[in-house]
């Protein structure tokens, strides 16, 4: 169940950027545009899991449907020929995909004797369908050959499967079947009270403001590393995956080596420095920066949002856990990432000097220069001291690769 989740996902999403702009000739807002549908599937989320499937219907249900609906619209979108249709599909799929990601989650915990112990060993499957995806996106020459489209098939092929095998599994009821939900509790809104500590608060919109620049990498990297001539690019992206994949497992001894606030700060620190690395790289003798701008994703995911997720669950305490959770992923995959999905497609049309050709350098130094700031702003302004402790290792759980 989690290989298949996040092969659906890293199997077309990574390489969309490329597919838009070759085959359906798409303009940087465009695919700027088709990305931030996963902002608006992260804010939607919430209330598809909160009002109807922890209320109405079991877990492994909901997800068979959704990944079934999916199949169906990821088909569609490899047959729409033009951005406007293709833009209609997608976002109808991502609508109905993003809470696919907390419902793997609720499966996976309601089987488990010791979550803490048991999810991250079953979390990796999914971070291993990611590299996968990527692998055989190069494998198969796909972007060379210009053959992308099979992706979004490969995609539905996949997302058909996972449907049919989520019938199957362990029965997962809904946990509020017959409470009162509301909107307040969806959204995480009785943690609001969280934001009158100055170090939350800090945290809080430092993390909203590290969504923008991180925006940059998600629509932009495939394209920026076809177009100046890195062969199987997608493969090579993958690299960042295993680098996440290490971080995480050090993520523990890490916190309690360096405490939260150098954690977060070395996080945002990546963003920066990954994208100096990507501005004066290229597909020669500057190959390695390229590769480190990769390699440094354990660094930038990992140490900020992982390690994010913890200090959010230690502050909290029992009572408003959950709530700061929802609240946390509402600012950072729905309203961060929408807004810097919304500023990066201008910014890169802006630097675009010829009908295929960017002036990446001044693209990616904006980015920098943004992760810079904010981290910047976080070292004078957030004073919290409390270590980290172990009480939140259960957090360790992101929820994309």
């Amino acid at each position: 169940m989690m290989f298949l989740e996040f092969f659906i996902w890293g199997i077309w999403f990574v390489t969309m950027g490329t597919y838009l702009v070759k085959n359906l000739h798409a303009t940087g807002v465009q695919n700027a545009t088709a990305y931030a549908t996963q902002a608006l599937g992260a804010i939607i989320a919430p209330t598809f899991i909160g009002l109807i499937a922890d209320k109405y219907f079991s877990a492994q249900k909901v997800l068979a449907v959704l990944h079934i609906i999916g199949a169906i619209l990821m088909y569609c979108a490899s047959k729409a020929t033009d951005f406007s249709n293709f833009y209609i599909f997608l976002l109808l799929y991502m609508l109905i995909y993003m809470p696919t990601l907390a419902l793997v989650n609720t499966v996976s915990f309601k089987q488990m004797l010791n979550p803490n112990k048991e999810f991250p060993l079953v979390r990796v499957f999914g971070t291993i369908g990611w590299i996968i995806a990527g692998l055989l996106i190069g494998w198969l020459g796909w972007e060379q050959s210009g053959s992308l489209v099979l992706t979004f098939t490969t995609a539905a092929v996949a997302s058909l499967i996972l449907g049919l095998l989520a019938f199957s599994l362990p029965d997962t009821p809904p946990a509020k079947r017959g409470q009162k939900i509301s909107l307040g509790d969806v959204f995480g809104l009785e943690a609001l009270g969280l934001l009158k500590k100055r170090s939350f608060l800090v945290f809080f919109l430092a993390s909203l403001s590290i969504c923008i620049p991180l925006a940059f990498y998600y629509n932009f990297t495939n394209p920026f590393l076809n177009e100046i001539g890195v062969k199987k690019a997608a493969a090579i992206q993958s690299i960042a995956q295993f680098s996440e994949l290490a971080f995480m497992i050090a993520m523990p001894f890490l916190l309690i080596k360096f405490g939260i606030k150098k954690i977060l700060a070395m996080g945002m620190l990546g963003w920066g420095v990954r994208y100096i690395l990507f501005a004066f790289g290229n597909a020669e003798a500057g190959y390695w920066m390229l590769l480190g701008g990769i390699i440094v994703h354990g660094i930038c995911y990992d140490f900020f949002f992982v390690a994010g997720q913890i200090y959010t669950d230690n502050l909290a305490g029992e009572h408003y856990k959950n709530a700061a959770q929802s609240l946390i992923t509402l600012a950072t995959y729905g309203v961060g990432m929408f807004i810097g999905y919304t500023v990066s497609g201008p910014i890169v049309d802006h630097y675009q000097t010829s009908a295929s050709i960017h002036n990446w350098q001044n693209i990616w130094l904006i980015p920098a220069g943004i992760a810079v700031v904010v981290l910047i702003l976080f070292l004078l302004l957030f004073k919290d001291k409390a270590p980290a402790n172990n009480s939140g290792t259960d957090s360790i759980a992101p929820i994309s690769a």
